[in-house]
């Protein structure tokens, strides 16, 4: 719930006795209920109402309903400016407040219970009735829920369409929910993933819907098949949101089964570049591409399939030792300027170079096959799988099958 609050704020606390006239000066005028909260419902209730918005430690004596009909008609602000199309309510209050959820009751604290409702809560108003001092209250925070299923599902439906269209077929509001929801999954798994085979490599997508989906159709839908995706999901194409959004989806349904590691396309200051930016801008808003930038920061960073195969978006660093240095790498974060977690992201194979290079690129550095001979030797690894570059065949070894 939101409301905005009344010129009386937070710091008057002198009640107004019952009968007295309202004071001229505004800056200490206060709205009172009377004749804007039913008689009906003006006692407290017997209960706390059954809603996922009512904080626990508060019981039913806290509370006095003001029923709303549905979201859109209910969204009406203080002093009854309309945020939605209609101002149809089942009470006869005087709109003060709207709910942001059909049918969930508005909820008003009275008397000593005022302080404890500002703690656990958040106060938005204070208001009296006969003497006594009440509050309208806003809940701290709306329940997470969303169908993770059916979000799959429109975005399926959209792809298949074969329409890209100005709006994503996710409100902001589901997008932000999933974001959210797919950063406290990364977060919950290590920077360095240990699978087990089989599992399906993938390299850059870049934004490519239709084609996320041709390998799909190709290779098979989640869970039966797993996935290991190695980054650069968005920039460049022209739908980075839902090719981001289904991934994250799958890996929020099928957590043990699809993974994504981070590319050095997932940063900030590369999508503000390369045109995610601008499409979060231009079909959703800023906030959402915040939300993504931080979901980004979240994201693995390598994988060892099998013990044996080294996964990584781009490639080997100079101050790379051991896997520990990987498995120690901070989330969320930023990627560098410099250092292991840039490297991994950034770093090129090169035919020439028999050590150590710069990069073309101008970020980090190219490495020769005598520095992937003795990684592999070192960790006991088989090969490095990475991704990062355009292959005219899809995939391509090197080095003797070392990369």
């Amino acid at each position: 719930m939101g409301n905005t609050p009344s010129k009386g704020g937070r710091g008057q606390t002198n009640k107004a006795p019952p009968g007295s006239p309202e004071p001229q000066n505004e800056e200490s005028e206060r709205p009172t209920l009377e004749g804007r909260m039913p008689k009906a419902i003006a006692t407290p209730m017997a209960s706390a109402p059954a809603t996922p918005y009512t904080p626990g430690s508060l019981s039913g004596r806290d509370y006095f309903p003001l029923q709303v009909t549905t979201t859109r008609e209910s969204r009406i602000s203080l002093g009854g400016r309309k945020r939605g199309r209609k101002q149809e309510r089942t009470s006869s209050a005087t709109p003060r407040s709207y709910c942001d959820v059909a049918g969930v009751p508005i909820l008003t604290a009275a008397g000593e219970r005022v302080g404890l409702v500002r703690e656990r809560v958040g106060l938005t108003e204070y208001v009296t009735a006969g003497g006594a001092e009440y509050a309208i209250v806003k809940h701290a925070e709306k329940p997470k829920q969303f169908s993770v299923d059916d979000m799959i599902f429109r975005l399926l439906d959209a792809g298949f369409s074969g329409r890209v269209t100005k709006a994503v077929c996710l409100r902001n509001s589901e997008i932000l929910a999933v974001c959210q929801a797919a950063r406290e999954v990364f977060l919950a798994q290590p920077t360095l993933l240990q699978l087990a085979a089989p599992v399906k490599i993938t390299g850059d997508i870049h934004g490519q819907f239709p084609d996320l989906l041709r390998l799909f159709d190709k290779c098979g839908y989640p869970p039966h098949c797993n996935y290991l995706f190695l980054g650069d999901y968005v920039d460049r194409g022209k739908q980075s949101l839902e090719t981001m959004l289904l991934l994250l989806c799958f890996k929020i349904k099928y957590p043990d089964n699809f993974f994504l590691l981070r590319g050095n396309h997932e940063c900030a200051s590369v999508t503000r570049v390369y045109g995610f930016y601008d499409e979060c801008k231009r079909r959703c808003n800023v906030k959402v591409w915040r939300a993504f930038v931080d979901t980004f920061n979240a994201l693995p960073v390598a994988a060892v399939v099998a013990g044996k195969i080294f996964c990584v978006h781009g490639g080997l660093s100079p101050d790379l030792v051991n896997m520990e240095q990987v498995r120690q790498l901070s989330r969320p974060c930023d990627v560098p300027d410099h250092g292991i977690l840039n490297d991994l992201l950034w770093s090129d194979p090169s035919d020439t170079a028999a050590d150590w290079e710069d990069n073309e690129r101008g970020v980090s550095y190219c490495f020769g096959r005598s520095v992937i001979t003795e990684f592999l030797r070192r960790q006991d690894f088989d090969l490095i799988c990475r991704a990062h570059m355009v292959v005219e065949d899809g995939y391509e070894f090197f080095h003797g099958r070392q990369l």
